[in-house]
């Protein structure tokens, strides 16, 4: 898990801070992405109606992988020079 934070926050480093939420989108590679958190929420989601529960280190890793897959679509975005539309 640490291994997810230093990397999520090595990749914020390129990155203007939030402000407002961002419509997913962008470059291919960077909606691409987004597609790809939006499917991991979807795991955690159902992670989280399981009974009996799985181990709550599962659930924490598989929330942690969504927000790198979110920062790792907006730096895709930010390199590919496309603009993020706030919402």
């Amino acid at each position: 898990m640490a291994r997810l934070e230093r990397l999520i926050d090595k990749m914020e480093d390129e990155l203007p801070p939030l402000r407002r939420f961002i419509l997913a989108g962008g470059a291919p590679a960077g909606a691409a992405l987004h597609v790809a958190r939006t499917v991991c929420r979807r795991a955690e989601r159902r992670i989280v109606a399981l009974d009996p529960p799985v181990d709550p280190v599962l659930l924490r890793y598989v929330n942690r992988l969504s927000d790198l897959l979110f920062v790792l679509a907006r730096v895709a975005n930010h390199r590919a020079g496309v603009p993020e539309i706030e919402w």
